[in-house]
């Protein structure tokens, strides 16, 4: 008896398995979405991340004269204008991974520049998210380098382009964006020996200078 029950059972799973399959349901046909498949829209569907934040520091540069003569010498100034938020680190940042700010000039034919003068970074203590605090020399606020520029008495006449790289890492308090560069080309009309000219931007060369 038991084993006419097992073969009848037998042969009922045999049959079975040669069934056809289901049909496929039609995207109209599929079920409402349970809460994993929510979920995995949600992620999916998720807004994009933000840009790195090293986007909001402003980078400019300035000389301290319009137009420069043939034999002259003047000042050049490259100005960081950093978000009460965030802060840079300085071109001597103490801490082993902090990637240092660099100012690059490349000047054309005829324009002698000196190395750039940087300065000094604060010194303060950050966490960024984890137990131990880190000392880092960094700049806030605004931060100017500069360098100065002379003329070779036989300098062709016309504009003249200064060329100038700044590679920076910006943080906020608690985390540090990648590296950035910002790239400026600074002109300034070359005219003959003798011929006036103008002192601009005291701010940053004299009077008023930060």
């Amino acid at each position: 008896m038991k084993r006419n029950f097992k073969t009848r059972l037998a042969l009922a799973l045999i049959a079975f398995s040669f069934l056809p399959a289901a049909p496929a349901t039609r995207a109209t046909d599929a079920p409402e979405a349970t809460p994993y498949m929510a979920v995995f829209d949600a992620v999916t569907d998720a807004a994009p991340e933000p840009e790195p934040q090293g986007g909001n520091i402003n980078v400019n540069g300035f000389f301290s004269v319009d137009p420069a003569a043939q034999g002259s010498s003047f000042q050049a100034a490259v100005v960081m204008e950093i978000p009460r938020e965030l802060h840079v680190n300085s071109n001597r940042p103490l801490g082993k991974y902090a990637v240092p700010t660099t100012v690059k000039v490349d000047a054309p034919k005829g324009l002698r520049v000196t190395p750039v003068s940087y300065p000094r970074g604060a010194v303060r203590s950050f966490s960024f998210g984890g137990a131990t605090a880190e000392r880092l020399a960094v700049y806030e606020d605004r931060a100017i380098f500069r360098f100065s520029v002379a003329v070779a008495p036989n300098m062709e006449l016309g504009v003249a382009r200064v060329r100038v790289g700044v590679r920076f890492q910006s943080c906020s308090d608690e985390v540090c964006f990648p590296p950035a560069t910002r790239e400026l080309v600074l002109a300034i009309a070359i005219v003959e020996r003798g011929t006036p000219v103008n002192r601009i931007n005291d701010r940053y060369f004299g009077r008023g200078r930060r």
